[in-house]
């Protein structure tokens, strides 16, 4: 995996259940090393020309460069909302004792 870097990849959904099925399925791809589930949280946002809020659960999800695109796919296609939030951010700085981790834990 030369040249791979860390990401942190977000998604929202409806919830706890939910995030916890999506969060078991993405580690169980090995698509990421570790998803976290945030907490219930309200989003308000504007969908179909209407602002609508709902209450959502997040999670955040520590994944490689190199599994970025199967992970967005995968998303796409189990996630239950029409358009998923999925927004990645590229990681800087890491640990390099994590980062191992991470790159062991998405191979295979």
């Amino acid at each position: 995996m030369s040249g791979a870097k860390m990401l942190v990849v977000m998604t929202a959904i409806d919830s706890g259940d939910s995030a916890n099925t999506l969060a078991d399925s993405i580690i169980e791809e090995r698509l990421a090393a570790c998803v976290q589930i945030m907490p219930k949280m309200r989003s308000v946002y504007r969908w179909k020309d209407k602002i609508e809020s709902s209450d959502e659960f997040l999670l955040l999800i520590k994944t490689s460069t190199e599994k970025y695109t199967v992970l967005e796919e995968f998303i796409n296609d189990v996630h239950p909302y029409e358009t998923p939030e999925i927004i990645a951010l590229e990681v800087n700085e890491v640990s390099e004792k994590y980062f191992n981790w991470l790159m062991v834990s998405v191979a295979g």
